[in-house]
Protein backbone atom coordinates (compact mmCIF):
# COMPACT_ATOMS: atom_id res chain seq x y z
CA UNK A 1 0.00 0.00 0.00
CA UNK A 2 2.99 2.13 0.51
CA UNK A 3 4.41 1.36 -2.36
CA UNK A 4 0.92 2.63 -3.99
CA UNK A 5 1.35 5.67 -1.95
CA UNK A 6 4.32 6.73 -3.33
CA UNK A 7 3.57 5.73 -7.09
CA UNK A 8 0.85 7.98 -6.58
CA UNK A 9 2.46 11.29 -5.09
CA UNK A 10 5.38 10.71 -7.67
CA UNK A 11 2.95 10.78 -10.59
CA UNK A 12 0.93 13.96 -9.08
CA UNK A 13 4.27 15.71 -8.96
CA UNK A 14 5.73 14.79 -12.38
CA UNK A 15 2.15 15.86 -13.56
CA UNK A 16 2.23 19.26 -11.77
CA UNK A 17 5.75 19.88 -12.95
CA UNK A 18 5.01 19.19 -16.62
CA UNK A 19 1.50 21.84 -16.28
CA UNK A 20 3.92 23.95 -14.81
CA UNK A 21 6.12 23.66 -17.53
CA UNK A 22 3.58 23.91 -20.22
CA UNK A 23 2.36 27.04 -18.62
CA UNK A 24 5.82 28.66 -18.60
CA UNK A 25 6.74 27.52 -22.22
CA UNK A 26 3.08 27.24 -23.48
CA UNK A 27 4.38 29.63 -26.85
CA UNK A 28 6.71 26.86 -27.83
CA UNK A 29 4.02 24.72 -27.93
CA UNK A 30 1.88 27.25 -30.15
CA UNK A 31 4.40 28.80 -32.42
CA UNK A 32 7.05 26.80 -34.45
CA UNK A 33 9.19 29.37 -36.12
CA UNK A 34 12.23 26.96 -36.62
CA UNK A 35 10.61 24.80 -39.22
CA UNK A 36 11.20 25.95 -42.32
CA UNK A 37 12.85 28.93 -41.65
CA UNK A 38 15.14 29.48 -45.03
CA UNK A 39 13.45 31.54 -47.82
CA UNK A 40 12.78 28.60 -50.46
CA UNK A 41 12.04 30.46 -53.35
CA UNK A 42 10.82 34.11 -54.60
CA UNK A 43 7.54 35.07 -56.36
CA UNK A 44 9.58 36.01 -59.54
CA UNK A 45 9.34 31.64 -59.63
CA UNK A 46 6.00 31.90 -60.20
CA UNK A 47 6.45 34.97 -62.54
CA UNK A 48 5.50 37.71 -60.19
CA UNK A 49 6.80 40.85 -59.91
CA UNK A 50 7.65 41.90 -56.48
CA UNK A 51 9.17 43.94 -54.34
CA UNK A 52 10.98 42.69 -51.17
CA UNK A 53 10.50 44.84 -48.07
CA UNK A 54 11.26 45.29 -44.45
CA UNK A 55 8.81 46.88 -42.11
CA UNK A 56 9.50 48.51 -38.55
CA UNK A 57 7.20 47.70 -35.65
CA UNK A 58 6.86 49.86 -32.87
CA UNK A 59 8.41 47.90 -30.42
CA UNK A 60 11.63 48.19 -32.41
CA UNK A 61 11.62 44.43 -34.97
CA UNK A 62 12.03 44.54 -38.23
CA UNK A 63 9.88 42.34 -40.61
CA UNK A 64 10.46 40.96 -44.03
CA UNK A 65 7.36 40.82 -46.95
CA UNK A 66 6.54 41.12 -50.29
CA UNK A 67 4.47 43.23 -52.59
CA UNK A 68 3.34 41.98 -55.18
CA UNK A 69 1.93 44.63 -57.53
CA UNK A 70 -1.24 43.80 -59.60
CA UNK A 71 -2.04 45.17 -63.36
CA UNK A 72 -5.52 47.68 -62.97
CA UNK A 73 -5.71 46.19 -59.08
CA UNK A 74 -8.65 45.76 -58.27
CA UNK A 75 -7.45 46.13 -54.53
CA UNK A 76 -5.31 44.87 -52.06
CA UNK A 77 -5.03 41.54 -49.93
CA UNK A 78 -3.39 42.32 -46.30
CA UNK A 79 -2.47 38.49 -46.21
CA UNK A 80 -1.06 36.57 -42.53
CA UNK A 81 0.49 33.22 -42.87
CA UNK A 82 -0.03 30.02 -40.58
CA UNK A 83 1.97 28.48 -37.86
CA UNK A 84 4.82 27.05 -39.54
CA UNK A 85 7.11 27.88 -42.23
CA UNK A 86 7.35 31.54 -44.25
CA UNK A 87 6.40 33.63 -46.74
CA UNK A 88 7.90 31.42 -49.68
CA UNK A 89 5.77 28.81 -48.82
CA UNK A 90 2.77 30.77 -49.69
CA UNK A 91 3.35 31.65 -53.54
CA UNK A 92 0.25 29.84 -54.20
CA UNK A 93 -2.04 32.10 -52.72
CA UNK A 94 -0.10 35.66 -54.04
CA UNK A 95 -0.46 34.13 -58.24
CA UNK A 96 -4.14 33.31 -56.85
CA UNK A 97 -4.93 37.00 -55.62
CA UNK A 98 -2.77 38.59 -59.02
CA UNK A 99 -4.93 36.46 -60.99
CA UNK A 100 -8.00 37.87 -59.44
CA UNK A 101 -6.37 41.36 -59.98
CA UNK A 102 -5.21 42.07 -56.46
CA UNK A 103 -2.43 43.59 -55.27
CA UNK A 104 -0.75 41.34 -52.08
CA UNK A 105 1.64 42.66 -49.23
CA UNK A 106 2.52 38.93 -47.37
CA UNK A 107 4.58 39.54 -44.07
CA UNK A 108 6.78 36.57 -41.84
CA UNK A 109 5.99 37.49 -37.92
CA UNK A 110 8.73 38.26 -35.76
CA UNK A 111 11.02 35.05 -35.04
CA UNK A 112 9.68 33.85 -38.90
CA UNK A 113 11.76 33.50 -41.87
CA UNK A 114 14.49 36.73 -42.00
CA UNK A 115 11.99 38.66 -39.56
CA UNK A 116 13.68 39.83 -36.13
CA UNK A 117 12.71 38.82 -32.60
CA UNK A 118 10.33 36.34 -31.26
CA UNK A 119 6.75 34.98 -32.11
CA UNK A 120 4.05 36.27 -29.29
CA UNK A 121 -0.01 36.70 -29.41
CA UNK A 122 0.96 40.57 -28.79
CA UNK A 123 3.74 40.57 -30.68
CA UNK A 124 1.81 38.99 -33.89
CA UNK A 125 -0.71 42.15 -32.93
CA UNK A 126 2.00 44.10 -33.22
CA UNK A 127 3.20 42.77 -36.21
CA UNK A 128 -0.36 43.22 -37.72
CA UNK A 129 -0.61 47.07 -37.12
CA UNK A 130 2.87 47.56 -38.57
CA UNK A 131 1.80 45.90 -41.74
CA UNK A 132 -1.33 47.67 -41.97
CA UNK A 133 0.40 51.02 -41.55
CA UNK A 134 2.74 50.32 -43.96
CA UNK A 135 0.22 49.68 -46.64
CA UNK A 136 -1.55 52.96 -45.63
CA UNK A 137 1.79 55.03 -46.06
CA UNK A 138 4.11 53.73 -48.51
CA UNK A 139 1.20 52.19 -50.84
CA UNK A 140 -1.45 55.20 -49.83
CA UNK A 141 -4.11 51.97 -49.29
CA UNK A 142 -7.64 52.82 -47.70
CA UNK A 143 -9.30 50.24 -45.42
CA UNK A 144 -12.11 49.93 -47.53
CA UNK A 145 -9.99 49.08 -50.65
CA UNK A 146 -8.25 46.38 -48.35
CA UNK A 147 -9.01 42.57 -48.12
CA UNK A 148 -7.81 40.78 -44.90
CA UNK A 149 -6.70 36.74 -45.04
CA UNK A 150 -5.36 34.46 -43.10
CA UNK A 151 -4.95 30.88 -43.04
CA UNK A 152 -4.71 29.10 -39.68
CA UNK A 153 -2.97 30.99 -37.34
CA UNK A 154 -2.67 33.90 -40.03
CA UNK A 155 -6.81 33.86 -39.55
CA UNK A 156 -6.51 34.70 -35.84
CA UNK A 157 -4.34 37.69 -36.14
CA UNK A 158 -6.64 38.61 -39.26
CA UNK A 159 -9.97 38.99 -37.28
CA UNK A 160 -7.90 40.89 -34.71
CA UNK A 161 -7.34 43.76 -37.25
CA UNK A 162 -10.13 43.55 -39.18
CA UNK A 163 -12.06 44.67 -36.07
CA UNK A 164 -9.95 47.79 -36.05
CA UNK A 165 -9.68 49.38 -39.48
CA UNK A 166 -12.97 47.68 -41.00
CA UNK A 167 -11.24 46.61 -44.41
CA UNK A 168 -13.42 45.93 -47.62
CA UNK A 169 -13.61 42.38 -47.06
CA UNK A 170 -12.12 39.37 -44.55
CA UNK A 171 -11.02 35.81 -45.76
CA UNK A 172 -10.29 33.23 -43.04
CA UNK A 173 -8.83 29.51 -44.24
CA UNK A 174 -8.50 26.52 -42.07
CA UNK A 175 -9.27 29.20 -38.76
CA UNK A 176 -9.79 27.89 -35.57
CA UNK A 177 -13.19 29.39 -32.96
CA UNK A 178 -9.85 30.33 -30.41
CA UNK A 179 -6.17 29.15 -29.38
CA UNK A 180 -7.68 27.50 -26.56
CA UNK A 181 -10.60 25.77 -27.78
CA UNK A 182 -8.03 24.02 -30.34
CA UNK A 183 -5.50 23.47 -27.36
CA UNK A 184 -7.96 22.07 -25.19
CA UNK A 185 -8.30 19.44 -28.54
CA UNK A 186 -5.04 18.89 -28.98
CA UNK A 187 -3.52 18.65 -25.34
CA UNK A 188 -6.77 16.89 -24.08
CA UNK A 189 -4.76 15.16 -21.45
CA UNK A 190 -3.73 18.74 -19.69
CA UNK A 191 -5.79 21.32 -18.61
CA UNK A 192 -5.51 23.96 -20.89
CA UNK A 193 -8.37 26.12 -20.39
CA UNK A 194 -6.92 27.13 -16.85
CA UNK A 195 -3.06 26.69 -18.17
CA UNK A 196 -4.02 28.57 -21.53
CA UNK A 197 -2.48 32.34 -21.55
CA UNK A 198 -2.94 33.16 -25.38
CA UNK A 199 -6.52 34.07 -26.16
CA UNK A 200 -6.36 34.79 -30.42
CA UNK A 201 -10.56 34.57 -29.90
CA UNK A 202 -12.16 34.88 -33.46
CA UNK A 203 -15.79 33.90 -32.53
CA UNK A 204 -14.87 37.25 -30.25
CA UNK A 205 -13.12 39.53 -32.93
CA UNK A 206 -16.18 38.27 -35.52
CA UNK A 207 -19.40 39.55 -33.22
CA UNK A 208 -17.10 43.00 -33.76
CA UNK A 209 -16.24 43.08 -37.47
CA UNK A 210 -19.39 44.28 -39.78
CA UNK A 211 -17.03 43.43 -42.99
CA UNK A 212 -17.90 40.73 -45.23
CA UNK A 213 -16.80 37.28 -44.42
CA UNK A 214 -15.75 34.48 -46.45
CA UNK A 215 -14.99 31.75 -44.49
CA UNK A 216 -12.71 28.25 -46.25
CA UNK A 217 -12.55 25.06 -44.36
CA UNK A 218 -12.17 21.44 -45.26
CA UNK A 219 -14.52 18.86 -43.71
CA UNK A 220 -10.88 16.80 -43.57
CA UNK A 221 -9.23 19.23 -41.83
CA UNK A 222 -6.83 16.77 -39.32
CA UNK A 223 -5.73 19.81 -37.22
CA UNK A 224 -8.62 22.39 -37.13
CA UNK A 225 -11.58 20.20 -37.03
CA UNK A 226 -14.16 21.34 -39.53
CA UNK A 227 -16.77 22.29 -36.97
CA UNK A 228 -14.44 25.17 -36.33
CA UNK A 229 -15.04 26.68 -39.42
CA UNK A 230 -19.10 26.33 -38.78
CA UNK A 231 -18.95 27.86 -35.66
CA UNK A 232 -16.86 31.04 -36.91
CA UNK A 233 -19.48 31.17 -39.69
CA UNK A 234 -22.32 31.29 -37.15
CA UNK A 235 -20.54 33.60 -35.64
CA UNK A 236 -19.89 35.52 -38.69
CA UNK A 237 -22.35 38.86 -39.23
CA UNK A 238 -23.93 39.25 -42.65
CA UNK A 239 -23.22 39.34 -45.83
CA UNK A 240 -20.60 36.36 -45.50
CA UNK A 241 -20.13 33.35 -47.09
CA UNK A 242 -18.78 29.47 -46.58
CA UNK A 243 -16.78 26.94 -48.67
CA UNK A 244 -16.19 23.28 -47.91
CA UNK A 245 -13.19 22.24 -48.98
CA UNK A 246 -11.69 18.89 -49.22
CA UNK A 247 -8.36 17.48 -47.89
CA UNK A 248 -6.01 17.75 -44.98
CA UNK A 249 -5.25 20.91 -43.05
CA UNK A 250 -2.07 21.76 -45.30
CA UNK A 251 -3.50 20.80 -48.79
CA UNK A 252 -7.30 21.65 -48.79
CA UNK A 253 -6.52 24.52 -50.41
CA UNK A 254 -5.25 22.32 -53.20
CA UNK A 255 -7.77 19.64 -53.70
CA UNK A 256 -10.06 22.47 -53.73
CA UNK A 257 -8.52 24.84 -56.06
CA UNK A 258 -10.53 25.69 -58.97
CA UNK A 259 -13.60 25.88 -56.53
CA UNK A 260 -11.98 27.81 -53.96
CA UNK A 261 -10.71 30.43 -56.17
CA UNK A 262 -13.70 30.71 -58.39
CA UNK A 263 -16.15 31.37 -55.20
CA UNK A 264 -13.87 33.64 -53.73
CA UNK A 265 -13.55 35.74 -56.56
CA UNK A 266 -17.04 36.43 -57.23
CA UNK A 267 -17.07 36.75 -53.74
CA UNK A 268 -14.42 39.44 -53.66
CA UNK A 269 -16.31 41.16 -57.20
CA UNK A 270 -19.70 41.37 -55.13
CA UNK A 271 -17.77 43.67 -52.35
CA UNK A 272 -15.59 45.49 -54.89
CA UNK A 273 -19.27 46.30 -56.66
CA UNK A 274 -19.99 48.37 -53.29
Amino acid sequence: MRMLWNLLITAAMVYAAVLGLVYLFQSRLVFYPEVGREIAISPQSYGLAFESIRIPTADGENLHGWWVPADEARGTVLFFHGNAGNISHRLDYLLMFNRMRYATLIVDYRGYGTSTGAPSEQGTYRDADAAWEYLRDARSVRARDVVIAGESLGGAVATWLAAKISPRAVVLISTFTSATDLGARIYWFLPVRWLSRLGYDNVKNLARITSPVFIAHSRDDDLVPFAHGRKLFAAANEPKAFLEMRGGHNDGFIFTHAQWSAQLAAFLDRQAGK
